[in-house]
């Protein structure tokens, strides 16, 4: 039998402390792309989660929108503009008392006026690529833009209540005051 020489041992332990490293370090990069989508998307990381049931899928999907987001020259709004949409806003809920469902349609279409002029594509007819893209900047609200269309959806077949009307009207109102505002701590996480 041959025996195996002392450089040969060293050889090999020295690949294998490389083999551990470079897997050590793969890990640490994977929890921390981890960590940061989680941190950024909140609840939508555990929602797109549970809607693949793979957490290297979900991920991607997330980075994916993140990309897509990046792409679009996402702008803040001017100060007159945010000043018309809030008084657009007010004319929405005075409406409410009167015509509760014009309300909803016309808060509908205001948000979409106001996604449009920060720089988000409306004209799409995919709702969930909407609620995609929002999604990036927006985490905390884009619950609140999926329950009110929901509920818009549930008034177009003639099944809402006024109380699920006014929930509706609620859950726009959210994301509307999110998109008016700047996400400045959301930018200042993504930049780090």
């Amino acid at each position: 039998m041959s025996t195996i020489s002392a450089t040969t041992w060293m050889l090999v332990a020295l690949i294998a402390i490389i083999a551990i490293s470079a897997i050590a370090a793969w890990n640490l990069v994977q929890t921390r792309r981890t960590e940061r989508l989680r941190a950024q998307f909140g609840t939508e990381y555990a929602r797109e989660l549970w809607k693949t049931h793979d957490r290297s899928r979900a991920e991607k999907k997330l980075e994916d929108r993140w990309k897509r987001i990046e792409n679009l020259h996402i702008r803040p709004l001017t100060p007159r503009d945010r000043s018309c949409f809030i008084e657009s806003w007010r004319m929405v809920q005075a409406q409410f008392v009167d015509n509760p469902g014009g309300a909803l349609a016309e808060a509908d279409k205001l948000l979409e006026d106001v996604m449009a002029t920060r720089g988000y594509p409306t004209d799409e007819a995919n709702f969930e690529q909407k609620v995609a893209d929002i999604s990036v900047e927006y985490p905390s609200v884009v619950e609140h833009y999926r329950a009110a269309h929901s509920l818009a959806l549930l008034h177009a077949r003639g099944g809402a209540s006024t109380e699920d009307l006014r929930q509706a009207t609620i859950h726009y109102r959210l994301l509307f005051e999110a998109l008016i505002s700047e996400p400045i701590e959301v930018r200042a996480r993504m930049a780090s």
